[in-house]
């Protein structure tokens, strides 16, 4: 069984068709890579995922549950979109770290703000924010930042507040880990440190969807490639098929560009 299943997904603005009867599914563990130009509606899609976007048309199913359908008023309520973010934890292109706040506190933040809402917080609120401690110093020692636990985002490098946000992504536990561009904002140097994170996590078997331009770090990583070209899936399969001997010739022009860059 899947545990992602994206069914016939449509999503307007005005009269832009920005993504159409977009279908895929993701098995645990796997490691999806989508490419694409700039615009194709790769971002759009995650926005979806993560309900920041409502899609128009289609259905958006977790686990064997139905956890938006467009038909379905039920599964749309404002009141649950919460909830339903939790299956997707995203990692943004720009970091969005709260600057007023510690490495350490924007890992912990989120776990603090759901504890609250625990029937048993106020009883044993001590235990439950030293175990939120102690789990978001274990995650920022997993990308490496445990010497930078009392620092403010603009004293990090980008490609530390990237991996704070990682770390953040993490905490929730969600099904699903997305990336949206993870390098873009980076510069060069800093992306491998950026790449080594998400690589580890692969390797440890995260089921995660990325968006990027990375063409040799998606090859490299991911079980599987979408190719995203207006809005719509072009082709999908092992990035040994879809990088090596492309079948449509739309994938062949993107993948010709970017090895003439």
């Amino acid at each position: 069984m899947p545990i992602l299943e994206v069914r016939d997904i449509e999503k307007n603005f005005g009269t832009l068709k920005v993504l159409e009867n977009i279908s895929f599914s993701l098995e645990k563990g796997e490691t999806l890579a989508i490419i694409g130009s700039s615009g194709s509606g790769k971002t759009t899609l995650l926005r979806c995922l993560n309900f920041l976007e409502k899609p128009d048309k289609g259905s958006i199913i977790v686990n064997d549950e139905v956890i938006f359908d467009a038909m379905d008023p039920t599964t749309q309520r404002e009141s649950e979109v919460r909830k339903k973010r939790l299956h997707f934890g995203l990692v943004f292109q720009n970091f969005n770290l709260f600057p007023q706040y510690t490495v350490l506190k924007n890992v912990t933040l989120a776990l603090e703000l759901l504890a609250k809402e625990r029937p048993d917080y106020k009883q044993n609120k001590k235990v439950i924010l030293e175990e939120i401690q102690e789990k978001a110093k274990y995650l920022l020692s997993q990308v490496g930042l445990s010497d930078k636990l009392d620092y403010y985002p603009h004293m990090i490098s980008g490609g530390q507040q990237q991996r704070v946000a990682i770390a953040r992504a993490l905490a929730l536990e969600p099904d699903i880990l997305c990336f949206d561009e993870p390098t873009s904002a980076l510069d060069p140097e800093l992306t491998g440190e950026v790449l080594k994170v998400i690589r580890g996590l692969a390797e440890r078997n995260t089921t995660m969807i990325i968006v990027t331009h990375e063409m040799d770090f998606a090859r490299d990583v991911s079980d599987r490639v979408i190719f995203m070209d207006d809005g719509v899936i072009v082709e999908q399969g092992p990035p040994e098929e879809v990088f090596g001997n492309p079948k449509e010739e739309r994938t062949k022009q993107f993948l010709t560009r970017y090895n003439q860059k």
